[in-house]
């Protein structure tokens, strides 16, 4: 099979194009034959090294496809069932194992692609939503990056649960993204510094509930001097750089804040919560209530290409990689 694998840690050519033996699947196991990646900053971490793994690595935890082998011990899924997969990393292959307790069925109704499309952004922002903050009827949330895969989605989620929801993007038509995806004010931080207009357009110095910041070091500070006391900042996601080390006596000058780095495995620590947030979040998508946007696909041999304009900051939507 094709697979993309990384030897040594660095930059997008770190991603080669290379033939390897079909995975077969251990005990509790699946081997899935990938219909669609989708792609993700935790890709990039991988590649980088700001997340440690072993080399030589096949990047990725997200896919979707078909069961094409079971191992051992395996009782939830059969050969030619639909899955989609978040795990570990394997997933810029032609197949991949993966642990079938880290699988979860796709509906019929859903493509293959969508489910790829929807998973991991869909399940964070799920979690962020509905856990971490759990957004009620007028609070005020900022969300960075408001055009990109989980800030969409994240933005549909505040504005079914009532929130008043502050954007942040960095072109005229990712504003348009955004706004169609429900959010209130949407501030091109590229044309003004987006705390002055968040206390503009409120009219308060520090008018936030929650800031769910997906962006890291370029936007921290600001957004942490946004919070109402006791508000919470949940930086979840590294896209300019990682945030610098905090001293929690300035949680405390600023209002008595949390802080969280909260990340999505530990919100489905047990195959219940990952079942039970997934189902919620595609039967959300058959209904109709959140809507999922595929950016744009790659084939296997463009992942450098798919991970240079993902760390450029220059895509909207999901980003598939199709096998």
């Amino acid at each position: 099979m094709r697979a993309i694998q990384v030897s040594e840690v660095g930059g997008p050519d770190t991603l080669k194009l290379v033939d390897l033996d079909r995975p077969e699947p251990g005990a509790g196991e699946v081997v899935v034959d990938v219909a669609a990646v989708g792609v993700n900053f935790i890709d990039t971490y991988q590649r980088g090294g700001l997340y440690p793994m072993e080399l030589p690595l096949i990047p990725g935890p997200e896919c979707s496809g078909t069961v094409s082998a079971v191992g051992a011990e395996v009782t939830d899924f059969a050969v030619g069932d639909r899955v989609a997969v978040a795990a570990g990393s394997g997933s810029y292959a032609e197949a991949r194992v993966a642990p079938a307790a880290q699988c979860v069925a796709v509906p019929e109704a859903m493509s293959l692609e969508n489910a790829a499309a929807a998973y991991l952004q869909g399940m964070t922002a799920h979690y962020l939503a509905i856990d971490t903050y759990p957004l009620r009827d007028g609070d005020r949330c900022l969300i960075h990056a408001g055009a990109g895969g989980t800030g969409r989605l994240l933005i549909q989620l505040a504005k079914h649960a009532g929130a008043e929801v502050f954007t942040t993007v960095g072109t005229p038509a990712k504003a348009e993204i955004a706004a169609s995806a429900g959010a209130d004010h949407v501030i091109n931080y590229t044309e003004h510094n987006f705390a002055d207009e968040v206390r503009r357009i409120s009219g308060e110095d520090k008018p936030l509930d929650v800031v769910y910041d997906g962006v890291g070091a370029s936007v921290f500070d600001d957004s942490l001097g946004l919070l109402r006391k006791r508000g919470l900042m949940a930086t979840f996601g590294n896209a300019s750089g990682p945030v610098p080390p905090i001293a929690p006596l300035t949680l405390s000058q600023a209002g008595s804040l949390f802080l969280t780095r909260p990340t999505l495995f530990d919100y489905v620590a047990t195959r219940d919560e990952l079942v039970a947030r997934a189902t919620d979040v595609f039967e959300r998508i058959a209904a109709g209530t959140l809507d999922v946007s595929i950016g744009q696909t790659y084939a296997l041999e463009d992942a450098a290409q798919a991970h240079i304009d993902l760390e450029g900051r220059k895509t909207s939507g999901k980003l598939l990689i199709i096998p």
